[in-house]
């Protein structure tokens, strides 16, 4: 059986980025940008004042003082939107306000709270600290032909108003994957059966929803494949409608009971199975493949698992499909709050709270670690990795832990 590490390895060596297409700014969020955006002009495109106040030469303004107050005549005003008609000479100002554009021979703008009106065409100046300050000069954010934004961006609010502050309106990116999932099993039912769900006779299927948040969350697009029966007929039915999938995933089935058909169903199909079962728990049931071209993802289907297994296989290829380069989330060195005792000498990945202690980052479980505890996966910020060769460790020790709620991703899978 292979590492978890050898097995994200091996499932995104056949999993590319995805084709790329144009779509509009407002349609582009989050997705990774798939060419280098170089701006087609300056940034700002001109000097422009940072505040309301009076564009000045600096050297008529750098010795002002309530002692000292400097006057200057006031020959025009600029608000934003227009353009200045005459120069600033010895002496003069231009009323200016945010983001107009500074007149020729302006070094400063002095802010408005610094002067004293003097009459109609006159400014009196009672502080010089904003001598040569309060101006964005022409391209200081970005130079005409410098690369705005660079290939393997992943497109955030910030990085969509760079692209729209260039007239840049249609990027080129990588599109979201159609993430195929489905469930199955006889006692797995929706909620539009909850009376049977509350009377004790059949089970929600929980996965269904995580899934879908998942599949959401991670940049995916959720296509519901609905929940099949322990039976062949129904599994290659509900597996029709992956077709148009970029990415398939299932849950259950993948297991060794007498009912689990779906790696034989999908052997039936042509599936090119490539994995079978990992050293890990809770997950070790975990397949993976080829069905037509497209990769699936056999998931366990116990509550827990399923949700460790995604996060650890499912979400970096989901990241892998959008373009993204770092697709694995970081691990960070953990003191470990209390002593854990294991069970079979597979690598663990047990639910956890993180939080910082006394200038330590310390992990903490959320309870009982059983897969079927859902509950644990809700309290958990954290997913605590415990090496093979551990069957106990200590209060105090120290381990490494993967942040589920970390914005920082790494190339490599680091568990």
């Amino acid at each position: 059986m292979l590492t978890p590490t050898e097995a994200a390895r091996l499932i995104l060596e056949h999993v590319p980025p995805l084709s790329v297409v144009r779509r509009p700014l407002r349609e582009a969020l989050d997705l990774v940008l798939a060419e280098d955006v170089a701006s087609p002009i300056d940034l700002p495109p001109w000097g422009n004042s940072a505040m309301d106040g009076y564009a000045a030469r600096a050297v008529d303004v750098a010795a002002a003082s309530p002692e000292r107050k400097v006057v200057l005549a006031v020959i025009e005003s600029v608000a934003a939107g227009q353009f200045p008609e005459r120069p600033i000479g010895p002496g003069q100002a231009t009323r200016i306000f945010t983001g107009a554009p500074l007149p020729a021979g302006a070094d400063t703008v002095v802010r408005q709270e610094d002067t004293e009106g003097a009459g109609p065409d006159r400014v009196t100046v009672v502080a010089g600290r904003d001598a040569g300050k309060n101006v964005r000069h022409r391209g200081e954010d970005i130079r005409k032909g410098e690369i705005a934004l660079s290939a393997g961006t992943p497109l955030g609010p910030a990085q969509l108003g760079v692209l729209a502050s260039i007239a840049h309106g249609a990027p080129l990116v990588h599109r979201a994957p159609r993430v195929a999932f489905m469930g199955s099993g006889d006692e797995i039912v929706d909620l539009d059966r909850a009376d049977e769900i509350l009377a004790g006779r059949k089970i929600a299927t929980s996965n269904s929803y995580t899934l879908h948040a998942l599949i959401r969350q991670a940049g995916g697009i959720p296509v519901d494949l609905g929940l099949a029966r322990d039976t062949k007929d129904s599994l290659r039915e509900h597996l029709r409608g992956a077709r148009d999938a970029d990415l398939l995933v299932t849950t259950a089935g993948v297991s060794v009971g007498e009912h689990d058909f779906v790696r034989e169903v999908l052997a039936e199909l042509g599936c090119d199975m490539k994995l079978w079962r990992i050293r890990m728990r809770p997950g070790a049931p975990l397949g993976f493949g080829l069905l037509g071209g497209t990769p699936w993802i056999g998931l366990p289907g116990n509550p827990v698992s399923t949700m460790v297994t995604f996060e650890l296989f499912v979400r970096p290829a989901i990241r892998r499909l959008l373009g993204h380069r770092l697709p694995f989330r970081r691990t960070v060195p953990v003191c470990v709050g209390e002593p854990v005792t294991l069970g079979p000498r597979l690598r663990h990945f047990l639910r956890a709270v993180v939080r910082p202690e006394g200038g330590t980052l310390v992990a903490r479980l959320t309870g009982p670690q059983g897969s079927g505890i859902l509950t644990s996966m809700a309290r958990a910020n954290a997913l605590l990795i415990v090496p093979e060769d551990r069957a106990e460790v200590s209060a105090g020790e120290a381990l490494t832990a993967l942040l589920l709620d970390d914005p920082h991703h790494v190339a490599e899978a680091p568990f």
